[in-house]
């Protein structure tokens, strides 16, 4: 995964410190109880798409903007999921990052979907039911997704 320009930035002043950031991810659901997932390139592992804010972005129209930089599908936000913050992570160089993670049920509206940058190795619609090996908070963000109560879930 490329990273973006404004973290490189800061990396230069603040060194490996921790570094908090705003993460954005996607359950995308389509018509046909399928969910759109991203094999990354990084770790080879089957994910939900997600993506970072950048200075100056609203969130969901920079999870727009991640959804068909990585997969060639245009999409619409139909509500925010969940809004949760994760334990600080070491990247294997020494960074340190602790994300707030803003997830949002969202709704294909046109494109097919396929591998469109350097970020996935495969990009594929999976139904709900036959999913590949998630993390628990992914899977968390989709039954959510899916759940009747359109109220965002908030850790307490």
């Amino acid at each position: 995964m490329a990273t973006p320009k404004f973290i490189l930035e800061l990396r230069a002043k603040i060194g490996h410190d921790l570094l908090w950031l705003t993460g954005l991810t996607a359950v995308v659901l389509d018509d046909h109880d399928q969910v759109l997932l991203v094999q990354r390139a990084d770790n080879g592992r089957w994910s939900l798409v997600a993506g970072i804010l950048e200075p100056g972005e609203q969130p969901a129209a920079a999870l727009l903007r991640e959804i068909y930089e990585e997969t060639a599908v245009e999409a619409s936000v139909e509500r925010l999921v969940n809004v949760e913050s994760f334990p600080p992570a070491m990247y294997p160089n020494g960074d340190q990052v602790q994300f707030l993670d803003l997830c949002f049920r969202c709704r294909p509206i046109a494109g097919e979907a396929r591998v469109n940058d350097d970020e996935s190795l495969d990009v594929r619609w999976w139904p709900l039911d036959k999913l590949p090996d998630l993390r628990e908070d992914e899977l968390r963000f989709i039954e959510r997704a899916l759940s009747p109560d359109v109220t965002p879930y908030y850790a307490t």
